[in-house]
């Protein structure tokens, strides 16, 4: 068995690492007379179906005999108001020396108790879809959120007879299931915009006053990244595909981004069936530093629906949406507006299905690690062969908000934000995580590349560009010499293509490149002083100091 969920008599101690203040808070919760048990995909998907406000619509399920879902199911749509994506200013660290656990612990023994006489629904679930990873979650929230446990339940892997099987011969991992207690109903005085509680180190949370299912789905990844990462895996907010030859090696690619920079698009790109292509995933993964290959942690796909306009193939797939617009097409039956007309941000659960090359498992070691900024000083690729400048580069990613978060009013979304590995979700030191991928390049030999999918000085980089360059990678149009030093900068080359001229020796360019650099630099400078017990490596603003002094 993977994880542990149950102990004997002499592990019932206070002394018991697996124990904390916090996860017997929420993990006693679960045991209430209050609350009921959902024990098949198909009873969520009935309790979901009754609950008051959800659309049933006209539109079919496919695949539902192998989702366990019941045989006519049709797509259900739950609309929400004003928050409309992850608010991360809720996110709480009880393991964080600059919060108050003591008084963290108050505020979570008092917000379940005010939701004591509500009833509720909790499920299973498992996290990790190879026996060499996978881990059980215990979900838990009132019962007028079926909707939100049924999509919970759709987006992983509902803990049933198949589940149990590989349950029953995975590799096991001294840690304690996951419990996460969920309830958008209750309202913590001292947090009117959200609570969320977490508890890592022994793989709990609670989230009160935040009905966003995004908040379910990345607060459960949060746990899991973070359990993998003390097992010898590097934790990845990205997507990766392989594509695989007859004569030459596989390519393992990973591609690593905010929502809205590409990721998704690079990973499900299958130039029109030219080559043998799988996708492990395009959200949630992780890769063994030990030997290269990676593990999905999730079956599904939280997506946006503006992605696909009606008709579009790949709104068969759908399951749950969320915040989405619903009208009577020419027949009279319920349909779905795709794109964003109600509101930004509408969401859908989409099934494995939609890929028919999905794999859970890859065996070929990772081959090339790309971050994607929308960074304008970058051309639209640069091939860093230096360990520590790749590594430094995604730990001070460059990118943009989107509307997939709740950001405070009034903030510009141009704005150009400094995320490390793309991973907003972390729950460990960045230093961590600049360790595992270090690794990649150090220990396992993988190849490090920056895509830029915005714009260079002002040119819009179309997404037909960038998809040609990682076919030319991947079939070897594009070799190693073909790219050019990027001036004198150890470790850095680029690739020439028409119209995205480098001009280096152009002192606005340098200048504008110096920027950049110096707003990385400031970055890991402020998060040190903010993080002061657990720094970044001094390397990395090292290799960014060299730069700039390069550029001036």
């Amino acid at each position: 068995m993977s994880t542990k969920e149950r102990y004997s008599q002499d592990e019932l101690r206070k002394a018991n690492p697996m124990f904390s203040r916090t996860r017997a808070t929420i993990e006693s919760a679960f045991y209430g007379n209050n609350v009921h048990e959902v024990t098949s995909v198909a009873e969520a998907y009935n309790l979901a179906k009754k609950q008051s406000g959800v659309i049933v619509t006209d539109l079919p399920i496919l695949h539902t005999k192998e989702l366990g879902l019941p045989y006519g199911a049709t797509q259900l749509v739950y609309n929400h108001g004003k928050i409309l994506g992850r608010t991360a200013s809720a996110r709480h660290f009880v393991d964080n020396p600059n919060e108050d656990a003591e008084a963290l612990d108050g505020n979570l023994r008092e917000d379940i108790y005010k939701g004591h006489e509500q009833k509720y629904l909790k499920a299973t679930v498992l996290v990790g879809l190879d026996p060499s990873f996978t881990v059980k979650a215990h979900i838990m929230m009132p019962e007028d959120q079926a909707f939100n446990l049924l999509s919970y339940i759709l987006n992983f892997h509902f803990f049933d007879e198949e589940a149990q099987k590989m349950y029953a011969k995975s590799k096991f991992y001294d840690e304690p299931d996951i419990y996460f207690y969920f309830d958008p109903n209750v309202q913590d005085e001292d947090y009117p915009k959200g609570l969320g509680v977490f508890d890592a180190p022994h793989n709990c949370a609670a989230v009160f006053n935040l009905r966003y299912f995004g908040e379910l789905k990345k607060g459960t990844l949060t746990l899991a990244w973070a359990i993998a990462h003390r097992h010898g895996y590097t934790a990845c907010h990205g997507g990766e595909k392989s594509f695989h030859f007859d004569d030459k090696d596989d390519k393992t690619f990973a591609f690593y981004g905010l929502s809205g920079s590409g990721k998704s698009t690079l990973t499900h790109e299958m130039y029109d069936g030219k080559y043998d292509i799988t996708v492990l995933h395009d959200d949630a993964f992780i890769i063994s530093r030990e030997d290269g290959s990676s593990v999905a942690l999730e079956p599904s796909y939280f997506d946006k629906t503006h992605d696909y306009p009606a008709g579009h193939h790949e709104t068969k797939y759908y399951t749950t949406i969320m915040n989405c617009d619903v009208t009577l097409d020419s027949n009279g039956k319920k349909v779905i507006v795709t794109e964003d007309l109600r509101n930004n941000n509408g969401r859908v659960i989409k099934t494995r299905y939609t890929s028919p090359h999905r794999v859970d498992f890859e065996k070929s070691p990772i081959t090339a690690l790309f971050w994607i900024m929308k960074d304008g000083s970058l051309p639209p690729i640069i091939k860093i062969d230096d360990p520590v400048l790749a590594t430094t580069m995604g730990c001070t990613l460059a990118t943009k908000r989107t509307s997939a978060e709740n950001l405070p009013k009034g903030f510009d979304m141009n704005t150009l934000v400094i995320e490390p590995f793309a991973d907003p979700f972390r729950a460990y030191p960045v230093s961590g995580d600049y360790t595992d991928f270090k690794e990649l390049f150090t220990k396992r030999g993988a190849s490090c590349y920056s895509l830029n999918t915005d714009a260079f000085m002002g040119k819009d980089i179309p997404k037909e560009v960038t998809k040609k360059l990682i076919e030319d990678l991947a079939n070897g149009n594009i070799k190693d010499s073909d790219f050019k030093p990027f001036g004198n900068f150890k470790g850095v080359s680029y690739l020439p293509i028409d119209g995205y001229e480098v001009h280096l020796e152009d002192p606005e360019y340098q200048k504008t490149l110096a920027k950049r650099m110096q707003d990385r630099l400031n970055w890991l400078n402020k998060y040190d002083k903010e993080h002061p017990e657990t720094p970044i490596q001094d390397e990395a603003k090292k290799t960014l100091e060299a730069i700039i002094k390069e550029l001036s």
